[in-house]
């Protein structure tokens, strides 16, 4: 038996993954931004066993159901191609934040699954090729295996589809403030709505203005420009949001409190504190500000009523192996 594990963190998309112009590579009808969140993690153990007659799925100590375990072994079977070889594997894996609530959980699990059976496998793949294999797993998970600030580029096949850093974890020190409103599993997940998104009138407008828009989210963030970064962040996150209301069936992730804290933040910022919102295909919002306003508003979160809890998540690194 082989085996490693390997932890990755969430990322929090600055400049939004919302369909794909290939479903079976999960390449993306646009590119994307995003910072991995330090304290949020997924720790997974790979071991490939020549016993076994059929792969296994523990999540946070439980027998997966069968549609997780489905969707890790089909992944399992892209690394098994590109090792050639046909051994099953045995995995664990455990989260210590909510899964399936708009936190990237399928992000950083897919990465920290790629990077450990890789591993495990005794094989050294770069870190590109390591991004490329994680999107084929969740199109997200590509950004979670570089560090820090992240640049996702759509690309026109599975080797050119793949994510860098574009600036270190300590380039900029802003802080990833979650408001918590709802930690059970969302009714569409993000597979199904990525699917969905061609059918809203919307969605070519929010693809043709991508790439001006990540032009302008990254020179704000390599400029720690935070007014324009909150511009251009909250923007791309309403126009995500409004593909998905406007698709068939609609998609409407937020509930009466992420309005409530959608309004406060712009309020608060109105009166001089550094901070917006983005959301990703959950109810839960990300209230990204700078560091020195980080406890006023989580202190200001914590007192708004259907707040559950509040997960505070500076910029992360990469995916890494902890044992082999």
């Amino acid at each position: 038996m082989k085996q490693a594990t390997a932890r990755a963190h969430p990322n929090i998309a600055f400049i939004k993954y919302w369909g794909n112009a290939d479903e079976i590579l999960r390449l993306p009808v646009n590119s994307s931004l995003s910072m991995n969140l330090d304290s949020l993690h997924t720790t997974t153990t790979v071991a490939w066993d020549e016993t076994l007659r059929r792969d296994s799925l523990m999540i946070n100590g439980e027998v997966a159901n069968q549609v997780a375990l489905e969707r890790v072994a089909k992944h399992l079977d892209v690394i098994r191609e590109r090792l050639n070889m046909s051994e099953f594997a045995k995995v664990e894996s455990n989260n210590n934040f909510p899964m399936g609530a708009g936190i990237a959980s399928s992000a950083s699990a897919f990465a920290a699954l790629t990077v450990a059976a890789f591993r495990a496998a005794d094989v050294a793949l770069s870190e590109r090729e390591l991004t490329t294999f994680a999107r084929r797993g969740s199109g997200s998970a590509s950004r979670s295996v570089p560090s820090g600030y992240v640049q996702w580029f759509a690309g026109e096949d599975h080797e050119s589809s793949y994510a860098a850093t574009f600036a270190e974890v300590n380039h900029w020190d802003i802080v990833d403030v979650i408001a918590i409103v709802d930690s059970g599993h969302k009714k569409t997940g993000s597979q199904d709505g990525h699917k969905s998104a061609e059918t809203s009138d919307l969605q070519l407008a929010r693809v043709a203005g991508a790439a001006d828009r990540i032009q302008s989210c990254k020179q704000a963030i390599l400029d720690e420009n935070f007014a324009q970064f909150a511009e251009v962040v909250e923007y791309d996150s309403n126009l995500m949001h409004a593909v998905m209301m406007t698709s068939k069936p609609a998609l409407f992730y937020w509930k009466p409190t992420t309005l409530t804290i959608m309004e406060r933040i712009r309020e608060w910022r109105q009166a001089g504190i550094q901070v917006c919102y983005t959301l990703d295909a959950g109810p839960n919002v990300h209230c990204i500000c700078v560091r020195e306003h980080a406890e006023v508003v989580r202190e200001q979160l914590m007192s708004i009523s259907g707040v559950l809890d509040v997960v505070v998540a500076a910029p992360g690194g990469g995916t890494t192996v902890i044992t082999k």
